[in-house]
């Protein structure tokens, strides 16, 4: 059965959606080895090989149980994995919701790569009739993200505790 929610195949002005892969950790570990990338997030571990191990068995295990799940975002013109964005199934306040999640290697910021990944999935998710609305879960201190999620026609729709770090969730309607 293949997920309704990945967008593999899936393609925007500048990328091209896939799914990750084993091969792509060594790819994605700078993202870890980066303390900025995940300044903004407690309970991760610091050692950066772990921390990205964790994030591939979380991603593979959603793969597995069709809860939707990050996509790799390769760059066109190069074939380059540059980033991570997709549509997953999360639980927040004990509702259940489609988030768009997003992240972008650190050499790749600042070039409009997360808006393109994020506003590409609120398309999909839209067109496709998955949902009559999408969540972006942020950091209250990731002033980054909160842009791109504002960009991406979100609204701030509340303040809440998600896995013991503060939140604001941005919400989109269809």
């Amino acid at each position: 059965m293949v997920s309704p929610y990945l967008l593999e195949g899936q393609k925007s002005q500048r990328l091209y959606f896939r799914k990750i892969t084993p091969e792509d950790y060594q790819l994605w570990l700078p993202f870890y080895q980066n303390p900025a990338s995940t300044q903004y997030w407690d309970g991760l571990p610091e050692n950066p090989e772990q921390a990205c191990k964790e994030q591939f068995k979380r991603i593979f295990e959603r793969y597995e149980q069709h809860l939707g799940g990050m996509n790799a975002l390769v760059l066109k013109t190069t074939n380059e994995l540059i980033g991570m964005c997709g549509l997953l199934i999360q639980t927040v306040d004990n509702v259940t919701e489609l988030e768009i999640g997003y992240s972008v290697l650190p050499k790749y910021w600042r070039k409009g790569f997360a808006f393109e990944a994020a506003k590409k999935c609120r398309n999909y998710a839209f067109q496709n009739d998955l949902t009559e609305s999408l969540i972006s879960i942020i950091h209250v201190d990731n002033i980054p993200s909160q842009k791109v999620a504002l960009k991406n026609k979100m609204q701030l729709n509340k303040t809440t505790t998600y896995k013991e770090n503060p939140v604001h969730i941005f919400r989109v309607t269809k």
